[in-house]
């Protein structure tokens, strides 16, 4: 016979209910201040879980097309973004605390700081953001006790999400299968492109542009042609090149996942960045531009680190080459066939 669960007991409410210890003893606000930052680490820990989860499914050898693997993928962080827009609305309680509500117990928290949440710092790494991409690197972890600090530093060096969806978009297999390509009809010379398809579409592509939109000729090459990894980007040309053609023909059965996916992770940036933007009007609407518990700037730095801190940005800067669908090269009878699972 099962043991009986208790509810109070299963959720442990006499630890969490207990857990908000005022530094103040007449500061109404402080007990909300606690709730809210506690509620925080608890969804951060909730949107972690999710992360590791779907970074453990795409270290696997292989994910085919459309195995289920591909949908739980897509279901988890699709329940990471909306988990961040709860992150986001919670904002709006914080907001009912005016600024001479905080001056209440203000000081007594110094240096503690919502910089020295190691949860967001390990999800932001484990997303794929490099240190190097920080604003500030360099009082990343200053403020930070030396075990915190290791858990950072080993965690980043483990492989990140972004990294793994770079060597998923290489293994795309549609433009690899060179049996499928026998019939592809073109009349276009481009020693240049990697692939006879490229070559129809770089034509298709430069026949879009409009005035002042030259220079994206270039960048066409720069990203989609190049030997090797341009510096500073996470994406192999192999990688933008298969998430492009992923984008182009999303209407097909076999690459619905795939884009929704693509999709997902520009929404987790979005939402990231939605919350980054409340956070930082938050802020100050309520110090104004006094600087942070923890030393920081307050408005200015959350300002900068909200321009930088994008992960996904180059997934989207690949919509800079897409051209409308009435003018997408054919693709031929049998790679139609294996993409509408019939292949």
């Amino acid at each position: 016979m099962a043991k009986e669960v208790y509810y109070k007991d299963y959720l442990q409410l006499n630890k969490i209910l207990n857990a908000q210890e005022t530094e103040s003893k007449d500061a109404h606000d402080e007990m909300l201040f606690i709730v809210i930052h506690q509620a925080y680490e608890l969804w951060f820990k909730q949107v972690l879980f999710e992360v590791n989860s779907v970074i453990d499914l795409f270290k696997k050898p292989e994910i085919l097309d459309n195995s289920p693997d591909l949908y739980t993928v897509n279901h988890r962080l699709s329940r990471v973004v909306t988990i961040l827009k709860v992150l986001v609305q919670q904002i709006d309680i914080m907001e009912t605390m005016t600024p001479l509500d905080f001056l209440d117990f203000r000081d007594l928290l110094r240096p503690a700081s919502g910089f020295q949440s190691v949860q967001f710092k390990l999800l932001e790494a484990g997303l794929g953001l490099k240190m190097d991409d920080r604003y500030g690197k360099q009082y990343y972890t200053s403020q930070l006790r030396p075990e915190d600090k290791d858990v950072i530093a080993n965690y980043e060096e483990e492989v990140t999400l972004l990294n793994l969806v770079n060597k998923w978009l290489e293994r795309m297999p549609f433009l690899l299968e060179n049996d499928h390509w026998a019939d592809f009809e073109t009349d276009i010379d481009n020693k240049e492109a990697p692939h006879v398809y490229w070559a129809a579409y770089q034509k298709a592509y430069e026949n879009s542009l409009g005035v002042g939109e030259t220079q994206n000729h270039k960048l066409f090459k720069d990203l989609f042609y190049a030997k090797e990894r341009l510096e500073g980007r996470n994406l192999s040309p192999l990688a933008c090149r298969h998430a492009l053609f992923i984008m182009l023909y999303r209407d097909y059965p076999m690459l619905q996942m795939p884009f929704q996916i693509l999709n997902t992770l520009l929404e987790i940036d979005e939402q990231l960045s939605n919350w980054r933007f409340r956070h930082m009007y938050m802020v100050h609407r309520i110090i104004g531009l006094r600087v942070g518990t923890g030393g920081s700037s307050g408005k200015g730095y959350l300002k900068n680190a909200m321009d930088k801190h994008y992960i996904f940005k180059e997934i989207a800067d690949l919509t800079s080459f897409l051209i409308e669908r009435k003018n997408l090269p054919d693709l031929p009878v049998s790679l139609k066939q294996r993409l509408g699972f019939g292949g």
